[in-house]
Formats: C-alpha cells, sequence, structure tokens
C-alpha cells in the first residue's frame, strides 16, 4: 500500500474522530452547563443526585462506560440495538461522560463569582435571566476558558478511546495498517494529524480568550 493510500485511510478515519469530537462538544457543553445547576441546586436531594451522577463519570473509565452503553441495552433490558448503535454509544457515552467534568468546571466558576455582582445588578435593575447572561456568564466563560481548552484538547485524545467498541476511527484505523503492512508509518503519521487536530483547536481556543480580555474583572 502506497502513502498515498495510507493517508487516505488514515484521514477517513480521522473524519469519523472530528465527528465524535463536535458531536460531543455540542451536546456536553449545554448539558454540563444544566448539570452544574442541578449539582448546585438548594435542594438536597436534587443536589445528591447530580453529585452522584459525576462521582459516577469522573470516577470510572470512560472505556467502562462505553462498553456498559453499548451493551447495556440488551443485556440489562434484552433490547436488541441496529448495526449503526455503534457510533451512537460512543456519542453518548463522550457527551455524558465529559458533560459531568465540564459540570464541575461550570460551578467553580460560578462559585468564584463576588455575590457583590448579583447585588449591584439588582441595584441597577437587571432581571435574573439579565443579570445572568449579561454580567454573570460571559465572566465565568473567561475565568473557565483555560480549564475548557484543557479538557477539549483532552477529548480530542480521548475519541481514540472509540475503538473499544469496534468504532473505525482514526486510531483503530492506524492499528489495522500497521498490522497489514508490518510498518510503524501508519501510526506516526496518524500522531501527525493527532497533533495537527489539537494544534488548530488549541490556536482557536487561544484567540476565543484574547477576544473575552475585554471583559474586565
Amino acid at each position: 500500500m502506497s502513502l498515498s493510500d495510507i493517508l487516505i485511510q488514515l484521514l477517513k478515519g480521522m473524519g469519523i474522530s472530528v465527528y465524535i469530537f463536535a458531536v460531543t462538544l455540542i451536546f456536553s457543553l449545554p448539558l454540563g452547563l444544566l448539570t452544574a445547576f442541578g449539582r448546585m441546586n438548594k435542594n438536597i436531594i436534587v443536589s445528591s443526585v447530580f453529585k452522584l451522577y459525576i462521582s459516577i463519570m469522573r470516577g470510572t473509565p470512560l472505556t467502562l462506560q462505553l462498553l456498559v452503553v453499548y451493551f447495556g441495552p440488551y443485556y440489562i433490558a434484552g433490547i436488541k440495538t441496529p448495526g449503526n448503535y455503534r457510533l451512537y454509544a460512543v456519542m453518548i457515552g463522550f457527551i455524558i461522560n465529559y458533560a459531568a467534568y465540564f459540570a464541575e468546571i461550570y460551578r467553580s466558576g460560578f462559585q468564584s463569582m463576588p455575590k457583590g455582582q448579583y447585588e449591584a445588578a439588582k441595584i441597577l435593575g437587571y432581571s435574573k435571566p439579565q443579570t445572568f447572561f449579561v454580567i454573570i456568564l460571559p465572566q465565568v466563560i473567561k475565568r473557565i476558558l483555560p480549564s475548557i481548552t484543557n479538557e477539549v484538547i483532552t477529548l480530542i485524545k480521548d475519541t481514540s478511546l472509540a475503538f473499544t467498541i469496534s468504532v473505525a476511527e482514526m486510531f483503530s484505523t492506524a492499528k489495522a495498517l500497521a498490522s497489514a503492512q508490518a510498518s510503524m508509518l501508519p501510526f506516526v503519521i496518524a500522531g501527525a494529524l493527532y497533533y495537527v487536530f489539537n494544534f488548530a483547536v488549541a490556536y482557536i481556543m487561544e484567540f476565543v480568550e484574547k477576544r473575552m480580555e475585554y471583559y474586565k474583572e
């Protein structure tokens, strides 16, 4: 197999990795925000439920969570899943896992905000939604952006765990090619593609961080 053929196969696998990455971010970021609200709820029962969920997601391996999401419907409820469920299982597993991590990042951001911000907004006549979206949330995002960036970069590398349930993302494709060709070249190319992907995401996040510097604390 020529170098161009290997590259084409790896780029196809990278397309799956990028898809998993994008879908996970789109859904886990807002879900993490809702989870953070649940975690900070004054009702101890509601707060405890979300605390338990976060604890389970953070305290067990993502690989195990993917296996539970994939095999769980059949072995627990006897539900037969369709052939394309593998990819859906990966996305569900990643979303609920990363939402837990993002929830704790959001929570730390909200709890770091001075109470004076809320009091000043009330004096100025802002409603609660206006206070949240106009004053609090932009400052929270600025504070937590470095932590979010770290999780996002980790997510890129974690997409390789999709091979656990035989989803052909870039790492599993590289592994198959390396085995077939008895060569390390597919791994080297895959590593370079992962690095380029990480570099691009880090650059975008750094750009966003600089754009938010006008929020002075």
